[in-house]
């Protein structure tokens, strides 16, 4: 039998989506490929959903929450809302940004500032209900401070121009043989270059006590609070909660540089899944 409590939330970036479904009882959890509107069509996602978990819940979903990456309007969103609309047609479905699923995750029915530190990067002013201002990410090209992608791009610029210290370019060398032009190539030539220059973040994370590495991620964090999170009003006075494997990873990082500027971070998540869940059967 179905009921209110049969909730299916899903938070989506680039790479992957993360799910979870509950009937008021058990929860399941289970992952797919990333649902980005931006790189993906309705059609696309029907194929993905059909080969995966989600398809099992078909005829038992009543409420379907889904944040994505790539949200930024209602035309984006609605590549998603008509994929799930076809597996779920009884269902209330809502598909909102990722940004506000780390507010939901992060600050509940709390005001505040929510940021995300993940592959991208992104941020916001949070009244408790709903996102009332917002300064662009711009993506890893223009912005996306303090982002995986970003912390991948300085360290492979400073390996291809030797401004890294040997000894860890020597390690770099060694962790990832790749030939220049192949650099070149996955950056310029390919699809997904953020994702790429993201996977060099775990040479950052082992080596991290090395003062090279400790102040490259710092610099980008301090970029991050003053080109996002200080252009909220009042910025110092409010919680500043994260979301994202970054955030997540390098919390004593990012800890230090806002010790620096005598501001207090709020809740640090890796994951806002199981919070998302937890917000919704509250709200329910």
């Amino acid at each position: 039998m179905k009921s209110k409590s049969n909730i299916l939330i899903a938070d989506s970036g680039s790479t992957k989506t993360a799910w979870i479904y509950t009937d008021g009882n058990t929860q399941k959890q289970f992952t797919t490929g990333g649902a980005n509107p931006f790189f993906l069509s309705t059609e696309d996602m029907i194929r993905e959903w059909k080969k995966s978990s989600v398809d099992q819940l078909r005829g038992k979903v009543m409420q379907v929450y889904f944040y994505a990456a790539g949200v930024v309007n209602d035309e984006k969103a609605e590549v998603i809302k008509k994929a799930l609309h076809k597996f779920f047609p009884d269902a209330d479905v809502r598909v909102e940004s990722d940004l506000l699923a780390a507010a939901h995750a992060t600050l509940g029915t709390k005001s505040g500032i929510a940021c995300i530190l993940g592959t991208g990067s992104n941020s916001c002013l949070y009244n408790g209900k709903e996102i009332i201002a917002h300064v662009p990410p711009l993506g890893f090209i223009l912005g996306d401070e303090g982002s995986g992608a970003v912390l991948g791009r300085q360290l492979v610029g400073d390996y291809l121009k030797k401004t890294m210290p040997e000894e860890l370019r020597n390690q770099f060398q060694k962790s990832y043989p790749i030939e220049y032009g192949e650099f070149l190539n996955r950056v310029y030539r390919q699809e997904k270059p953020n994702k790429f220059l993201a996977g060099f973040v775990p040479f950052l994370k082992k080596n991290i006590q090395h003062s090279y590495c400790t102040e490259l991620v710092e610099i980008s964090f301090d970029s991050f609070i003053s080109r996002n999170v200080a252009q909220y009003e009042g910025y110092e006075n409010q919680p500043i909660s994260f979301a994202g494997s970054v955030a997540y990873h390098f919390q004593e990082q990012l800890k230090s540089v806002f010790l620096k500027r005598n501001i207090k971070p709020g809740v640090i998540v890796k994951e806002p899944l199981i919070n998302l869940m937890n917000h919704h059967l509250q709200q329910n």
